[in-house]
């Protein structure tokens, strides 16, 4: 539960960015491998990027250009009349951007960066930690390098037992996510996933015994479960999903910056997979069911700070919206909910197992419309070339935990 509305985000003060990131940097000279049959041909390569990437350098941080972006990835781009936003698309893969937002939409969802894009000499500006931590993972997910096969899932009930967490008129939020938990686990084993769960009752569990009970697995991920809530705006609803805040990045609540305090939260060794699994699941999320987006967001949560595997937090909507509130208080909507997040998670695991690009929403919704889609699924170019690491970027960080 996320006891905060949304407020307009601003960024203040120079940031000295961490830029390296496996995830751009340039691949390696392939090892040989053996011939393929004759009856699987090999796939024809995309085309590399005509020239080099040009790093515009603006006070401390390092910033690509959407023209770049776009020629890199094979997008066409196309600016409004007001010139402040552009879309880059090819069929495949869509990008919006708007000038001194921190909204992006990322394959039809809506995506939150860490700082603004900026304009220099006529063109949209991104920068390059949003490039390497956000965009990069969803456009090109086959490049998240996986350790192996996904076969254990920590399910993480949120709050239990004195810690009701968010309420309604109808119920809290600690036996919504118990009851979604107790409905995903039997989904999952159908799957073939082994399913640990951090409570199986209204128990109270200290949130770094969950991260522990994680920790202690191998070949898994962690979803921990919960309901939002909002003091200062009733209206507020819809679905949105965080992992951890990158190294060096304000999280995505952080409207203010304080350079007096330098943030040394250290990141994640698994913030690509985290955040792709945070994506799966939310595309289907939507995909399945007609919630308001939100976004796919990143904080500094106890549970995904403490959590050394692949981790993410679910918030399936506001207990303080009528709406969704009487949604949440239906078995048969909760049952949906899990059935949406088991999809996600399953997808998730074709990812990491066979390379398979997850569904994204719109997919979901033409599968339930009973159309087909055909996407084409070009073998992703060379990586992007690294560039030096740099110190960590002060940032204000409030210890806010679900």
């Amino acid at each position: 539960m996320i006891a905060l509305r949304f407020r307009p985000l601003g960024i203040a003060g120079a940031l000295l960015l961490a830029l390296a990131c496996t995830a751009l940097a340039k691949s390696r000279v392939p090892k040989p491998t053996a011939p393929k049959s004759a009856a699987a041909p090999a796939v024809k390569p995309a085309p590399t990027p005509s020239a080099d990437w040009q790093v515009v350098k603006i006070g401390q941080r390092d910033y690509l250009s959407a023209d770049d972006i776009g020629k890199f990835y094979g997008l066409l781009g196309n600016l409004d009349s007001t010139g402040k936003t552009i879309v880059l698309n090819n069929g495949r893969n869509q990008l919006q951007l708007t000038l001194d937002s921190r909204e992006a939409i990322v394959n039809g969802v809506r995506n939150w960066l860490c700082f603004p894009v900026i304009e220099k000499d006529g063109k949209l500006l991104v920068s390059r930690i949003d490039l390497a931590k956000t965009i990069e993972p969803q456009l090109r997910p086959q490049m998240i390098q996986h350790k192996g096969a996904v076969q254990t899932i920590v399910l993480d009930p949120g709050h239990g037992g004195f810690d009701k967490g968010a309420r309604s008129s109808f119920g809290s939020e600690n036996e919504y996510a118990l009851d979604v938990a107790r409905q995903l686990r039997p989904l999952l084993q159908a799957k073939g996933f082994r399913v640990i769960m951090t409570r199986e009752n209204d128990v109270f569990i200290p949130l770094e015994i969950r991260a522990r009970i994680a920790n202690a697995t191998r070949d898994s991920i962690f979803v921990s479960i919960h309901f939002n809530a909002t003091d200062t705006n009733r209206e507020a609803t819809g679905f949105e999903i965080f992992s951890l805040t990158p190294r060096g990045a304000p999280s995505t609540a952080d409207d203010a910056l304080a350079l007096s305090f330098v943030n040394m939260q250290a990141g994640s060794p698994v913030d690509a997979q985290s955040f792709e699994l945070s994506t799966a699941v939310y595309h289907s999320m939507l995909g399945h069911i007609p919630e308001f987006d939100r976004g796919i967001k990143r904080a500094r949560f106890a549970v995904l700070r403490h959590t050394q595997i692949p981790a993410i937090l679910v918030e399936g909507g506001f207990l303080t919206e009528t709406g969704d509130s009487k949604r949440i208080a239906d078995p048969a909507w909760r049952k949906k909910l899990a059935e949406s997040i088991c999809a996600g998670i399953e997808n998730y695991r074709n990812l990491a197992e066979k390379k398979q690009r997850p569904l994204l929403v719109a997919e979901y919704r033409a599968q339930s419309a009973g159309e087909i889609t055909v996407l084409d699924l070009a073998q992703p170019p060379s990586r992007l070339e690294p560039t030096p690491s740099a110190a960590l970027a002060p940032v204000s960080n409030p210890n806010r935990e679900p």
